[in-house]
């Protein structure tokens, strides 16, 4: 389905222009620096992901009776076949996470340990946005944890209690709605408000610049694209 905007800074990242969340061996990537918002926006963007259907103004998400059954027949990504030897079975499994909503998936995932501290609480008690991307239907570009090494430690200190910008990043890595890997090149406007574009096909697509190590993978109410770097929001 590709779609532009029908179907998951800021001050203190310009240090994040070197570099760029809900992934495997990662490959190298580009990152966009986030410029200067209004705080007012993250909170506003993490509310819409509770209602990512009609009322967000893209193409009817796919119902999950529409997946593939199983799990790994449309994976598309370098780094797949990596992830399928070093996770084999259990929860953190290709079919592991396609049992579990997605931000408990993304908590049984080895290469998503960062992501999830980040999503639930752990990295700042102000945003917690486990409830929310559980309960509805989403497309995640979820960054793995060595994409998150390519921040500057201090900038990821500096999340510990800039709620505002962390929920901001957060939300413009979830798209409303479940898109397959056939479907996903093209514009697409995030929770957070703003576009991302996915570019290229098969084991060859990026976000943003950013490579798909894995995508397609099914959880219970979101398809994810495990990605090589964080991406993030253009200044407004």
């Amino acid at each position: 389905m590709k779609t532009t905007h029908r179907t998951p800074a800021v001050v203190g990242l310009a240090a994040l222009a070197a570099v760029s969340a809900l992934s495997l061996s990662a490959c190298g990537g580009s990152t966009t620096a986030a410029g200067g918002s209004s705080s007012s926006a993250p909170s506003s963007a993490a509310a819409g992901m509770t209602t990512p259907s009609a009322s967000s103004g893209m193409s009817s998400p796919m119902a999950s009776g529409s997946m593939s059954a199983d799990p790994a027949a449309n994976l598309v990504g370098a780094g797949c076949a990596g992830y399928a030897k070093a996770n084999p079975s259990g929860p953190g499994s290709v079919q592991g996470m396609s049992a579990d909503p997605v931000a408990v998936a993304a908590s049984n995932n080895p290469l998503l340990t960062t992501l999830t501290s980040a999503v639930s609480g752990k990295l700042n008690p102000k945003v917690n946005l486990v409830d929310t991307l559980d309960s509805g239907q989403f497309t995640v570009f979820a960054p793995v944890d060595s994409a998150f090494a390519k921040i500057d430690p201090a900038t990821i200190n500096s999340l510990k209690t800039d709620d505002a910008t962390l929920k901001k990043i957060l939300t413009y890595h979830v798209v409303p709605g479940q898109i397959e890997p056939d479907s996903i090149a093209g514009t697409h406007k995030t929770v957070e408000g703003q576009d991302v574009t996915v570019t290229g096909s098969g084991n060859s697509l990026k976000v943003n610049g950013a490579t798909v190590v894995c995508g397609g993978v099914h959880t219970a109410n979101a398809t994810v694209y495990l990605v090589d770097s964080v991406l993030m929001p253009p200044a407004k």
